[in-house]
């Protein structure tokens, strides 16, 4: 089993317990990227750790936060009790102003990093998972330290630069043997995954971006949290990146690409909607352009990613594969250590280091280009 933790009880925690639920049931294979990833399968994850701050959610067994408003993920699979309890966790900067009636942070004593850290030990967690509101950035390196500290490795799912960065946390977690992935996941068809195919096949075709855009509106906490313009920052370098990243001359690109959520429309819930635009130049020098709609269940979108990291961070650890390695990123975050201009290569070349250190992994898709 990989013994998970998680740092949040949102909506894509609610989505990840009870997808793990309902491919152990249903022995199903259906919609997931990678079957089996270095022996295990997505029913071989098992949720023993949960943090969060809310009122409604610290204190209940699991199978019970994960519907406590303001999440919005429906009952998708019949849950017993898990046993695990929500513990309190520190506050920090994972709760803005403006979310303090959605969040209801609880009124009790916060821990220490050293006590969370101890507690990762004694629940014998392989792998912490940070799903906190975009633009925590204190709370992110908070968690991140204290799975550090425990010997622990760390997904970094939101757009804080901490895999990525220059701050020293892929030493940090070499030192410690733990594997620390990131930063800001993909979506299996989200919007930045659709983008970067565009883009790389306009650049593939010899034809040149002019300008592009995308815009995202959806319903829930993520991006009601995301009106708050002063904690997008990463979130926009993040998702611009991973577009610019795709073409031979990012830096020309420079003002004339944007991508970032755009508004808050509740009655959408997790429903999220993505309008791309694409201006390039083709043969001659005579314009293309591409607009498109996506719809997408937003945290079904980020779960199917994260199933398949999950696996990977535990697998690679058993090999002795320990800090950042880039290459283990690249596939699945939209801003890893080292930019990569093609998803089919990140791909391969996942497949190839993996073969390298004995990982096996189900399916395979090859590549030629």
């Amino acid at each position: 089993m990989i013994k998970v933790g998680i740092a949040g009880v949102g909506n894509i925690a609610s989505m990840l317990i009870q997808s793990i639920e309902y491919y152990r049931r249903s022995g199903s294979y259906r919609g997931l990227i990678h079957k089996v990833i270095g022996g295990y399968r997505v029913s071989d994850i098992e949720i023993v750790y949960a943090i969060d701050v809310s009122e409604r959610k610290v204190g209940r067994d699991l199978s019970e936060a994960i519907f406590a408003e303001p999440n919005l993920v429906p009952k998708l699979v019949d849950l017993g009790e898990t046993g695990v309890i929500v513990r309190m966790g520190r506050v920090l900067d994972g709760v803005a102003n403006h979310m303090v009636e959605d969040f209801k942070p609880a009124n009790i004593d916060e821990p220490t990093k050293e006590e969370l850290s101890r507690e990762l030990k004694e629940n014998e967690v392989d792998v912490m998972v940070n799903l906190l509101p975009v633009g925590s950035y204190e709370a992110s390196r908070f968690y991140a330290e204290v799975a550090a500290e425990a010997g622990v490795s760390f997904i970094n799912c939101i757009p804080e630069f901490i895999a990525s960065g220059n701050e020293g946390y892929p030493k940090l977690f070499e030192e410690r043997k733990a594997i620390l992935l990131g930063d800001d996941i993909k979506g299996q068809l989200g919007s930045t995954i659709v983008h970067r195919a565009l883009a790389s096949l306009i650049a593939m075709r010899g034809c040149e971006i002019v300008e592009s855009y995308q815009l995202n509106i959806g319903g829930n906490t993520d991006f009601k949290n995301m009106l708050d313009q002063s904690r997008l920052y990463s979130k926009k370098v993040s998702k611009t990146t991973a577009v610019t990243s795709t073409q031979e001359k990012p830096e020309s690109l420079a003002g004339r690409i944007y991508a970032g959520p755009s508004g808050y429309i509740e009655f959408l819930g997790n429903t999220k909607v993505s309008y791309m635009y694409i201006k390039a130049l083709g043969f001659m020098g005579l314009p293309v352009t591409i607009d498109l709609k996506l719809t997408v269940d937003d945290k079904a979108m980020a779960t199917a990613i994260l199933v398949d990291v999950i696996r990977l961070s535990k697998a690679l650890v058993e090999r002795g594969v320990y800090g950042a390695p880039d290459w283990a990123s690249a596939p699945y975050f939209k801003h890893p250590p080292k930019p990569v201009k093609s998803d089919y290569r990140s791909m391969s070349v996942l497949y190839e280091k993996l073969s390298e250190v004995g990982v096996s992994i189900e399916p395979k898709y090859f590549y030629t280009f």
